[in-house]
């Protein structure tokens, strides 16, 4: 059994502790230390918030609720949030030590947290902690509470938004046609994506709209984010405001106007010949699929697709032979489909895919179910989709008047394309189709 005074022994060193003493103000017992005063003498004594500003003004601008952090900077963010939090530290004066104060003598920022307030009583309150070292080495913490006022004042953005003639670049978009399908797709975009951030204003017309905006960078760059989306032209001019002659400075206000391409989805085109051959010989009779950057074109009866470009467009226009109006879209029951299959020498244009996907449909008007027995047979892009008893839009060129001659006189000779298939309609296309199918 090893003894307690073997040198194997582990030997414990005793801390040492600071001895105790009495304060010399009020004579409790507490530890040595250089002021030999007691912790709520020296509190009472040295006041370490002396300084910091318990009374701070804030601003807010009432129109777009974002609060002014230092000139012609405005903040946008939320009530008691980390950002606001920020913001009031910034404004809250003696909070930052001054240039050339020394270490041990500058206030250390431990906490902060916000303190509940009515949203309405235009106040916010922040409990802040800080630290401080003061005589001797003693570092003292303290706990205050900060009130903000929040006083209104409107920022420049909306000082320009409220004042006529403050904009600097209009730009004017415009899409001249009956029905504005592509045009209203266009404003979905536009709020989904925040296209239009910056505009000071926004005026409606029965053929587009106007975007105002403060800076002309702002209108260049909703500009690019148009030509991104649609196919477009863009005209521009300006116009002299004013002239200082001395610094050889010029004011000008800026217009822009965008032209949207007078197409939507589903439209029924004839295109000219040398867009349709620079297409790979597509059909001259297509359908517009889809409108984007671009214009994705199929053929209706060989399931052909191509592309047209915004620049293609512009430099041969041409207006759609048929809209995609409701009044134009015919209701068809499918009676019956039966897939074409065709040799790859036959349809030297078409992918594998395109050429399983079309099929003959057998129609007939819903209108016409339990009247008579009148069926026509067509040949369809959209055949691989429908089945007997679906309901289908369609265009019927044998009862539509067409402007353009040239294409009445190609359709005359075609007997394959009297009715063009655009669409199908799901769930019995909403207004009974479904029951019109099972007579």
């Amino acid at each position: 059994m090893a003894s307690l005074h073997s040198p194997m022994a582990p030997v414990e060193h005793a801390q040492p502790q600071m001895p105790m003493i009495l304060c010399c103000l009020c004579g409790v017992p507490c530890q040595h230390n250089a002021s030999a005063t007691c912790t709520s003498c020296l509190s009472q004594q040295a006041d370490i918030t002396y300084g910091i500003t318990t009374e701070v003004t804030l601003h807010q601008c009432r129109s777009c609720q974002r609060w002014h952090k230092e000139e012609n900077k405005w903040l946008g963010c939320d009530l008691e949030s980390r950002e606001l939090m920020g913001l009031c530290l910034e404004k809250t004066a003696g909070l930052k030590p001054k240039r050339g104060t020394k270490e041990e003598h500058k206030v250390k920022l431990t906490d902060a947290s916000w303190i509940w307030t009515e949203p309405h009583s235009m106040r916010l309150k922040c409990k802040l902690t800080v630290q401080k070292e003061v005589d001797g080495g003693v570092i003292l913490q303290q706990s205050f509470v900060v009130e903000y006022i929040v006083r209104n004042q409107q920022c420049p953005g909306c000082q320009a938004s409220f004042t006529q003639g403050a904009w600097k670049h209009l730009v004017q978009v415009r899409q001249r046609v009956n029905h504005k399908r592509t045009f209203l797709y266009l404003e979905q975009v536009i709020i989904k994506k925040g296209g239009a951030k910056g505009a000071l204003s926004i005026e409606v017309f029965r053929d587009g709209m106007d975007f105002y905006f403060a800076e002309r960078g702002k209108g260049e760059r909703f500009i690019n984010f148009l030509e991104d989306e649609v196919p477009i032209t863009v005209k521009k001019s300006k116009k002299l405001i004013g002239t200082d002659v001395k610094s050889n400075i010029s004011n000008y206000k800026f217009t822009s106007l965008v032209e949207i391409a007078p197409l939507c989805k589903d439209d029924l085109l004839y295109l000219p010949k040398s867009l349709a051959k620079s297409q790979s010989s597509i059909s001259r009779l297509v359908l517009v699929k889809n409108i984007g950057e671009v214009m994705q074109i199929v053929d209706p009866a060989t399931g052909q697709s191509g592309v047209i470009s915004g620049d293609a467009f512009w430099r041969d226009q041409f207006r759609p032979l048929i809209t995609a109006a409701r009044s134009r879209l015919k209701r068809y029951v499918v009676l019956d489909q039966s897939p074409v299959v065709e040799e790859r020498n036959q349809a030297k244009r078409q992918t594998a895919k395109q050429r399983r996907r079309l099929a003959e449909l057998t129609l007939m008007k819903e209108d016409d179910m339990g009247v008579r027995d009148d069926h026509v047979t067509v040949r369809s892009h959209l055949g691989y989709l429908c089945k007997a008893g679906d309901v289908v839009l369609a265009y019927c060129l044998q009862d539509t008047n067409l402007v353009d001659d040239e294409a009445r006189a190609a359709l005359d000779k075609s007997t394959a394309l009297d009715i063009v298939v655009v669409r199908k309609l799901y769930g019995g296309g909403g207004t009974g189709g479904g029951d019109a199918a099972k007579q």
